[in-house]
């Protein structure tokens, strides 16, 4: 482990693990603050895709801080064995873990998901494109505010560049995405929605048994509102996710353009339109 690091932080207690490293929470003696330590075992990242994403991690991070919906990075520290990144301390849970068995009413759902086209919109100001928007990803701080986190698949697209590869989770893929075309930032506007989708009705809005099917169904992009499922949400949301949920690129809306809904505007409070 980098001896920068130990100087500068002490390591406590393992609070996560993943394919690549550890994360610890631990205690700046400068600040007082409690924060959490990424360590990534390099003799691990033997493929370059895995090493560039764990770069493009703190480098993203970096530029994009500070934001009140996105993780706040403190440093990056690197010796020959290690990498380690230093960011704010999150709850443990997820947005997963929050709407994993149950819709979410539309106040609360309009809430998170205002939090989350604010972080979209500022990474899309400033160039940057997610790219792999989803539950997991969406941490929540000591306050309950909406965290985007994980910036490993991240791109630059803002000198009028499209990007491309395959990138993202099955189920909040954008279809251009699945069909190996160039794409735009409005990619992470499709993934937000499907995250919207779910926290109303607690279920995906295109699924399948596997990964081929699930992409099968994001290329048809048949979206709808089952009457059992989505009888008390209003066409206000509605609206929003139809705008969203678009399969044309150039005719879904942007992340700044979402911000401005009445349903968002309203805080989910419209109510005189239930369907």
């Amino acid at each position: 482990m980098c001896e920068a690091l130990q100087r500068r932080y002490q390591l406590l207690e393992e609070i996560g693990r993943g394919r690549f490293g550890t994360v610890f929470r631990c205690f700046d003696p400068n600040s007082g603050e409690f924060l959490a330590c990424k360590v990534i075992d390099k003799g691990l990242l033997l493929d370059p895709t895995d090493r560039a994403c764990i770069e493009n991690e703190s480098k993203f991070m970096t530029f994009l801080s500070p934001h009140p919906n996105i993780v706040k990075i403190f440093g990056a520290y690197e010796d020959s064995d290690s990498l380690s990144i230093v960011a704010e301390l999150c709850e443990q849970e997820t947005l997963f873990d929050r709407i994993a068995d149950r819709p979410l009413p539309e106040i609360e759902a309009a809430a998170v998901m205002k939090q989350l086209l604010e972080a979209v919109a500022h990474c899309h100001r400033l160039g940057i494109a997610h790219r792999d928007i989803k539950p997991d990803n969406l941490l929540f701080d000591r306050r309950g505010n909406l965290k985007v986190a994980d910036f490993g698949s991240a791109e630059w697209f803002g000198d009028g560049r499209g990007m491309s590869g395959v990138v993202g989770t099955p189920y909040y893929v954008a279809p251009e995405v699945v069909m190996g075309r160039e794409y735009s930032e409005k990619v992470d506007v499709w993934s937000s929605a499907v995250i919207l989708y779910i926290m109303l009705g607690a279920i995906p809005p295109f699924y399948g048994e596997n990964a081929s099917e699930i992409f099968e169904a994001v290329v048809r992009a048949n979206l709808r509102f089952p009457t059992t499922i989505f009888r008390s949400v209003s066409s206000s949301a509605k609206d929003l996710l139809r705008k969203m949920i678009c399969k044309d690129p150039s005719r879904r809306i942007s992340a700044e353009q979402a911000l401005r809904h009445p349903w968002i505007l309203s805080g989910g409070g419209v109510t005189s339109d239930l369907n």
